[in-house]
This record gives C-alpha cells, structure tokens and sequence, in this order.
C-alpha cells in the first residue's frame, strides 16, 4: 500500500469544505429564526465543532470504524487516536493516511447532530442541548456510522448502500429531530402566531456555504482524486439546481411568484436527496431525484405538518429526514454498478429488486433504531433535569436568557 498524494491532497482539501458547512448551517438556521433568537441559533451548531472534535478523537472515531463487534460498534482499541497514522487502514482506503480518512469522518460527525438543532430551536435549555448533543453522538451516530459505513457493521452486510450520508448523517438526524421536537413541545403560541425568518440573507449565505462544502462531502466520500469524485460533484450540483428551480416552480403555480427562501431551501433539500446516490447514479436521474425531492418535501412541510401539529421549528425533518428517506429510495431505484461497482446489483428502474428491497430495510433500521435511541435518551434527561426553558424566558428571547447577549442590541421594536 502506497499513500497517493494526489488523493492526500484532494481529501485535506475535502475534509475543510465539510468542516465550513457546520458554521455554514448555523446561519442558514439562524436566519431562519426570530431575532431574539439569533446567537442561540448560531451556538447549538457552532459549539458541536468544539465537543464533536474532542469525542471524536478521544473514542468515537474508534467506536465507529475501530475493529467490529457484533456487527453493531467498533472497539476502543483506537481511543485518542491511539494506532491511527501515516499508515492507510485497508478497510477503508490503501491510499490514504488512515488519520486523513479519520479526519474526513470527523466532519460529519461534526455536522450531523447540529442538524437536530433546528427542530428544536427556539426552546430548549443550551445546558440540555449540550448534554443531548453529546449523549445522542455517543448512543446514535458513533453505532450507526459503525453499522452503515464500518468494517463488519451490519447494514453494509445487507449490501445497501450510501454513498455519503443519506441514512447516516440525513434520516438519523431527521427522524432523532422529530423525536426530539414532540418531546420537547411546541413553541409558545405555536398555531396563534406567525414565526417568520428574521434574516433572508443568512438563509441565502449559509444555504451557499451548503452547496459549497457538499462538493467536499460527497466528492470527497469517493476517498481519491478519482472519475467517481468528479461524477460525485456533478450529480450534487446538477440534483440542487434541479430541487431549486422545482421549488422555485412549485410556488410560482403555488403562490404566483417564488421566494429567495424557498429557492434556498429547494437547493438545500436537492443536496440532501442526492447525498446517498451521488457515486451510484447517473447525471440523469441526479435530474430526476432533484426535481422529485422539493414537491416531496414542500409537502411535508406544510401539510403533513399542519395535520399532525409537531412543531418542527426549522423543518429539520422535512428536508433531511424526508429528503434523506426519498435520497435512499432513489438510490435504490436509480444505482448502476457501471458507475460504481460497489453496489452489488443494479437499480429497481433497471429490472433489479434486491438493491432496493436492501435500501428500504436499511432506512427502517435507521429510522427506528434513531428515534428510539433519541426517545430513550430524552426520557431520561427529562427525568434528572428540566431540558426546556420557563416561558417567560422563551417570551424574552434565549440570546439574552441563555447566553446574555443580543445579536442586535440597537434593535428596541418587538420581535
């Protein structure tokens, strides 16, 4: 085995576009939110940069792709990086320095738990966000990585496939966020009042600095300098213009005209549907599943929503869960082994059933084992401590009542 440094390169350069997209995510929620609210927003993403990166290197790293047990977590022989060199791990890539490989992972181990926090915004203690953030690495994402991705995890068993995150990083979060948010509650005046974004602009920015490191996140999930990173980026770019331009299409016929927000959330939703896919099918139906996934999701948010009254306050189920649940369906219909003949059979469009069955048993396993994890994880944090902030200081604002700052302290109308 010999480290390719034209691969080295290419993931370093990868593994900090990933790294962008968590501050990235924090704007896109936190423009989305109302004012008194904006730097409340902004931590519950920006301090998993912090406490992901330390897990990480202290055990979950080890837990998710360290030697297998069961079929279910890694080891701790890996714990601080203990073993984890120059040297490539052959079960993951020949190339690569397995450090590098570890970095690169670390990212999404980064950004997948701040996707929960827009379900929850707006209400929730940051003390209780921190222990859940943490609890929910730990009992959710470090198996699931291990199960999905891992040498022996056994999903991959099952010969499903994602390519970089559908079922890892978008469904857990998806379905923990909903989880999360009926648990939690609704927000004060929730039905009665109208929550508008208070800053279009961060929405436009941080859906921008998505798109951006999406292309190190699926590009950089082929684990070289290769034709698949490259097929990777254009099927990424080519499904969120497609979503864009049906959400933009949707709410002309919908609305009479289309709105800077619903732009940027259709390209967002896009990025997400074509995450499980991206090194597996073609440039056609990265087309097809673009233009599908904003009708999809634009449903979800408004009337599947609406019926069941959750209060998912920045509908991190309805793009990551329900966009990640359409990704994988997808790849189950769409995948072609020409393209990347990880996949063991081709798509159900192309006379196969046995990848797509494998898909829809993977994404039931997920979505169970996530939001059962989740519920059990709150259960018992609701049982030691109050996770929710009192309603008066919801009313005021969790900037001031949780951190004792304002995002805008020139600001005196009401909010």
């Amino acid at each position: 085995m010999e480290i390719s440094l034209a691969n080295s390169a290419f993931i370093i350069m990868c593994s900090a576009f990933v790294f962008l997209m968590t501050p990235g995510l924090a704007l896109f929620y936190s423009g989305l939110e109302r004012r008194k609210n904006t730097l409340n927003t902004l931590m519950s993403c920006f301090f998993i940069c912090g406490v992901g990166s330390i897990l990480w290197v202290a055990f979950g790293y080890s837990l998710s792709f360290g030697t297998d047990h069961g079929g279910f977590i890694g080891s701790l022989s890996n714990a601080f990086f203990n073993g984890v060199g120059a040297e490539p791990n052959p079960a993951y890539s020949s190339t690569l320095p397995e450090s590098l490989f570890a970095v690169f992972q670390m990212m999404f181990a980064i950004i997948t738990p701040a996707l929960i926090c827009g379900a929850v915004a707006g209400r929730m203690k940051f003390s209780a966000l921190f222990i859940f953030i943490t609890a929910w690495s730990i009992i959710v994402y470090y198996p699931l990585a291990h199960m999905v991705w891992g040498d022996g995890g056994f999903i991959r068993e099952l010969n499903c496939i994602d390519f970089a995150g559908g079922n890892v990083v978008h469904i857990s979060s998806g379905i923990s966020g909903l989880v999360a948010c009926i648990m939690l509650g609704k927000r004060r005046g929730f039905g009665m009042v109208s929550y508008k974004p208070h800053n279009i602009p961060f929405v436009i920015l941080g859906a921008g600095l998505l798109w951006f490191g999406w292309f190190g996140f699926n590009g950089g999930s082929a684990l070289a300098a290769d034709g698949l990173a490259v097929h990777a980026i254009l099927t990424t770019n080519t499904s969120a213009a497609t979503a864009m331009l049906s959400w933009m299409l949707l709410e002309r016929i919908i609305h009479g005209k289309p709105t800077a927000l619903g732009t940027a959330t259709g390209a967002v939703v896009g990025l997400v549907a074509i995450t499980p896919g991206a090194g597996f099918v073609s440039i056609w139906a990265s087309m097809i599943i673009g233009a599908l996934v904003s009708p999809i999701c634009y449903f979800t948010m408004t009337k599947i929503k609406e019926k069941f009254g959750y209060d998912d306050a920045l509908d991190a189920f309805g793009c990551h869960g329900i966009g990640g649940v359409w990704g994988g369906i997808a790849t189950g219909i769409f995948a072609q082994r020409s393209i990347n003949s990880t996949a063991k059979w081709d798509g159900l469009f192309f006379g196969e059933t046995k990848l797509f069955v494998a898909q829809i048993i993977s994404i039931v396993i997920t979505m169970v084992f996530a939001g059962a994890a989740t519920f059990v994880i709150l259960f018992i944090m609701k049982k030691f401590m109050s996770i929710r902030v009192t309603p008066e200081e919801e009313a005021q604002g969790l900037d001031i009542t949780e951190h004792s700052e304002s995002a805008y302290p020139a600001f005196t109308g009401l909010d």
